[in-house]
């Protein structure tokens, strides 16, 4: 594909995979006065939306299918978000680029604008994600978790559809659809931990195209190394399939400080540790192996 025809990007057909692809095409043009294209794609993760990802096969259920139109050539390179990539891609294909992380923070939507700590007992809580139905279990004991799937604007819906007190929702999502006037309360990192990548996006394409140095012209150094050592600890614990498992990593000068949970034999286990940035693999397999040990 030559420069002529502008690059082609990959991007499910929901509101905030095409914003987020959108952005993407954006900080192309504004560094390389280069036109991108989004093909459209419907993947298996976007149809099936009555039952819980980890019965369709994980996370990757909305990243194989843009891969293979990678492969044949029907897109350059996809846009994802990076809590959505398992650790293992495809042979020949690579995480070619992270632009900087939106808020990786978890927040709480309310019917009424009442917080998680004043909501009456017994209140009803939407969300499918294991990781944040066992910390809200932690914060509140006496809340009913509701599994709920489907995009930002279905999700918020059936707050008062399903007869919700509220839904827990990721705050870079909101942000990026411009509805961040709906979230009642930040939760905090150090309370409530992230989910591996949340709030980055990652730009995959094949080792071999042409234009990878346009898509690693955007790259956040601070991002990439962020997300990089969270990915490490996933892969130490071969989460993202069907135990709930979070981290989030952050940089101060030259150390890194991460925070991990995982749920072992039904115990939900949080650890944390702090090292030299540049050892950032690393630290994340050693919290990895923190929470294996303890």
């Amino acid at each position: 594909m030559g420069h002529d025809l502008g690059i082609i990007i990959a991007s499910r057909k929901s509101k905030l995979a095409q914003i987020q692809t959108d952005l993407v095409m954006n900080m192309i043009y504004q560094k390389h006065k280069l036109n991108c294209d989004k093909l459209l794609m419907d993947t298996k993760g976007d149809r099936i939306l009555d039952v819980s990802l980890d019965k369709i096969g994980g996370k990757g259920v909305f990243v194989k299918e843009i891969e293979m139109a990678i492969l044949d050539g029907s897109a350059e390179a996809a846009v994802h978000s990076m809590k959505d990539v398992p650790y293992a891609l495809p042979k020949g294909f690579e995480i070619v680029s992270m632009p900087m992380r939106e808020d990786a923070r978890d927040v709480y939507v309310s019917m009424n604008g009442i917080s998680l700590k004043d909501l009456p007992k017994g209140a009803r809580i939407g969300t499918s994600s294991q990781r944040r139905s066992a910390q809200i279990m932690k914060l509140r004991p006496d809340a009913v978790m509701v599994p709920i799937r489907g995009n930002i604007q279905t999700r918020v819906e059936k707050i008062e559809k399903e007869n919700l007190d509220g839904i827990i929702l990721a705050a870079a999502g909101l942000k990026r659809c411009g509805m961040e006037c709906i979230i009642t309360q930040y939760l905090d990192v150090d309370d409530f931990v992230p989910a591996i990548g949340q709030g980055a996006l990652g730009i995959e394409a094949l080792k071999t195209n042409v234009n990878i140095d346009i898509f690693k012209s955007i790259e956040h150094p601070e991002t990439r190394i962020c997300v990089d050592a969270e990915r490490s600890f996933m892969r130490r614990l071969n989460g993202g399939c069907h135990s709930p498992i979070g981290a989030y990593a952050r940089i101060q000068n030259e150390d890194m400080y991460i925070m991990g949970v995982f749920e072992i034999n039904g115990k939900f286990i949080k650890k944390d540790i702090l090292g030299s940035k540049y050892d950032y693999i690393r630290l994340g397999e050693l919290l990895g192996e923190k929470i294996i040990n303890d």
